[in-house]
């Protein structure tokens, strides 16, 4: 009896170890869908327009207006290493505040696989805005009709932040404008890449949500930081577009996106 039931569980354990073989070879194939959900969040604190009171390290109260910038170029990395990049002609997105929808970027026919990291840029890479307008294809008008184009000379907005503050010196609501993009010989294009902290398992019948917080207080108050009242001209209000503060912004925008989780359902 005992050599019996020895068998039995020698023939259990390699049963299970067969088993467990089999599940770590499941073989992926076919394509599959992916959403990156991109929501807007000061600090620890979910965003409000036009109401709530944020007040930044430096002391300075901001009431937010608007917030929109430009997602684009996409990367996904699988955990062998391989990549994926999104057809360039599709990806150019503008993210809206004001827009639930715009913040649901739905990516399609993606080999399937388990994705452990995520790169886009903030703007529009100078290699597309090189191709001059004809170029730009649908996105160009897209980008006009949401004020995201300063004139096509000028170029694209990538990131639009604006609102009203107010300081230690400056009591009285004053407004403040914050654009990046193209001045001079700066192009201010930004790369961001984000590790998920479980991966995205797109499969043909999954199509995972990577829930990224996107903190809009470090666009002025990151590892730069740029005080509004620095900035005010008077009765013009507070206004970066330019100069030496605009590099210091765009590197701001490396610390400003983090993935709080991933939904594979």
């Amino acid at each position: 009896m005992k050599f019996k039931l020895k068998n039995i569980a020698i023939a259990m354990v390699a049963t299970l170890a067969l088993n467990s073989c089999s599940s770590d070879d499941e073989k992926i194939t076919g394509e599959g869908d992916i959403t990156l959900e991109f929501d807007n969040v000061f600090g620890s604190s979910n965003l409000i327009l036009d109401t709530q009171t944020n007040t930044t390290s430096q002391g300075e109260n901001l009431k937010i207006s608007e917030v929109k910038y430009i997602v684009s170029n996409i990367v996904l990395t699988k955990e062998d290493g391989t990549t994926y990049t999104y057809p360039k002609s599709q990806s150019y997105f503008i993210v809206d505040e004001t827009d639930e929808a715009s913040q649901m970027i739905d990516l399609t026919n993606i080999p399937a696989g388990n994705y452990t990291k995520v790169k886009f840029g903030i703007g529009v890479d100078q290699e597309q805005f090189n191709l001059g307008a004809a170029g730009q294809g649908d996105f160009l008008t897209t980008a006009q009709n949401e004020g995201m184009m300063w004139s096509w000379s000028a170029g694209y907005k990538f990131v639009k932040f604006e609102g009203m503050f107010t300081s230690s010196t400056v009591t009285t609501d004053t407004e403040f404008m914050v654009h990046t993009g193209q001045t001079g010989t700066d192009y201010n294009y930004a790369e961001i890449t984000l590790t998920l902290p479980e991966k995205a398992m797109i499969r043909t019948n999954i199509t995972p949500d990577v829930h990224i917080f996107a903190d809009v207080a470090k666009i002025i108050d990151g590892t730069n930081k740029v005080k509004l009242t620095d900035n005010n001209m008077g009765g013009m209000g507070a206004m970066i577009m330019g100069g030496t503060n605009l590099p210091l912004i765009t590197a701001n925008l490396q610390g400003m996106f983090t993935v709080n989780h991933v939904h594979n359902d």
